[in-house]
């Protein structure tokens, strides 16, 4: 739980960092990744995110080695309250009172899902069949790069109203869920017992390839929609499309098994259904600011 919660806080703080550092660089496109990751890596603001999402990320290996894929994921979505008063704080990000409501239900749905583990009869599992990891990571992968080109031509187009990042967000979100199921992977070769052994069943399992996929698209994808979008509305929309894949796909492939206790399991499906309501009806473009009106002259204001 510590870990989780320490995870939460590391990811929030990376993630607003980033933010920040990329509102004082050029625009950046992943049509050009070579100049994204030169101008992020000459940016100090920058590498201390990065080396805070990082410290997430090892947070995130001790997580999985001692807590369900659905309880894990449970608690790494509560950091989202931290993500957005940090938003608010060092971004002046202002969210709107329908995307309020909108975290408030995910908040809820993911309650739902923490409420429907009981510790005495939760597993957790050690081992996937590589096939069927693949199976379910390779149409995803897929999935969320053609989702994020699909995005990125909308946004060329001229006069379409400005994107809150959502659609940014689920395509990154499939890609980290991707990584999240890589990263759960990982963890169960870690073992201070023969570890040249388990670095070399680690080395024949697809999990570091996954990593390291999902690492070079991931960064360079979410940098750029980062830069376009508000960090309080794309990073709530990629963790939940995280911690939701992860949660069900993560549970199925790894046998974690479903609850027994018709309770426990309606909390869990109806939790995951409430999240992925709310995701769908998120609104896709930020209303616009009205156009500011030229000033009256002297001569307009005197009367006739």
């Amino acid at each position: 739980m510590a870990a989780a919660l320490l995870a939460n806080a590391l990811y929030s703080t990376g993630f607003v960092l980033e933010k920040r550092a990329l509102g004082a660089l050029p625009e950046v496109t992943v049509r050009q990744p070579f100049r994204l990751l030169r101008l992020v890596l000459g940016s100090p603001l920058w590498i201390g995110g990065s080396l805070s999402l990082a410290a997430g990320f090892a947070a995130q290996l001790a997580v999985y080695r001692t807590l369900p894929i659905a309880a894990a994921q449970g608690i790494f979505v509560s950091g989202l309250v931290l993500l957005v008063l940090l938003s608010a704080r060092l971004l002046g990000e202002e969210t709107t009172g329908r995307e309020r409501y909108a975290l408030g239900a995910i908040l809820t749905a993911l309650l739902m899902v923490v409420l429907s583990l009981d510790e005495a009869s939760d597993t957790v599992s050690r081992s996937a069949p590589h096939a069927l990891v693949l199976t379910v990571c390779l149409p995803s992968l897929a999935l969320g790069v053609w989702l994020y080109a699909s995005a990125e031509r909308r946004a060329r187009h001229r006069h379409r109203l400005p994107t809150t990042g959502v659609d940014y967000g689920v395509a990154v979100g499939l890609l980290y869920g991707v990584s999240s199921l890589a990263i759960k992977g990982v963890s169960s070769h870690l073992t201070t017992s023969a570890p040249v052994e388990a670095l070399l069943a680690l080395l024949r399992s697809p999990y570091p390839y996954l990593l390291l996929f999902t690492g070079a698209f991931g960064l360079v994808m979410s940098q750029a929609a980062l830069q376009r979008s508000r960090a309080s509305l794309i990073v709530p929309v990629c963790t939940t499309v995280t911690s939701l894949f992860t949660a069900v796909l993560g549970t199925l492939s790894f046998g974690e098994a479903l609850p027994d206790d018709p309770l426990r399991l309606a909390l869990r499906v109806a939790g995951t259904a409430l999240a992925v309501t709310v995701l769908l009806s998120m609104p896709k473009h930020d209303t616009p600011r009205p156009a500011p009106q030229p000033p009256v002259s002297a001569k307009e204001l005197t009367p006739p």
